[in-house]
């Protein structure tokens, strides 16, 4: 069993933005060499998500939507009562996880027809990485 750990690095325009990373992840596979096993995609910031779903820009601004009807941006919230104000991002990060594990097969990713891997920043404009960690022979 081998395994093989590489980070990527974001520094979103956006304060809230969604980066489709499958490509990327699939070349940190096949420099990898490993052919069979599994991946771990994970966001290794509590304002950051790594989430699958359709690469579909119509649904990314539903997503947009959705979150912000769900936790409003300009509430009153406590966190931000300690001199922070991204309070919601951290909520938002709850509720669309934080990482991804994908099956690897022929040295590449093994998804559904529709499935993209995405990066969903919610505290941007600031430097941030995303974790991706193969095992498998």
């Amino acid at each position: 069993m081998k395994s093989f750990t590489k980070h990527l690095w974001f520094e979103t325009e956006d304060r809230i933005q969604f980066i489709n990373i499958t490509q990327k992840v699939n070349q940190i596979i096949k420099e990898s060499g490993i052919k069979e096993g599994l991946v771990l995609v994970n966001a290794m910031h509590i304002t950051a998500s790594v989430y699958i779903n359709d690469a579909e820009s119509g649904l990314i601004n539903d997503y947009k939507k959705w979150l912000k009807k769900i936790v409003p941006l300009n509430e009153k919230y406590e966190h931000n009562m300690t001199g922070e104000d991204n309070a919601y991002a951290h909520l938002m990060r709850t509720i669309m996880g934080r990482e991804a594990v994908v099956a690897v097969t022929k040295n590449k990713l093994d998804l559904g027809p529709w499935e993209q891997i995405y990066y969903a920043e919610f505290d941007g404009q600031r430097r941030k990485r995303v974790m991706v960690k193969i095992i498998g022979e």
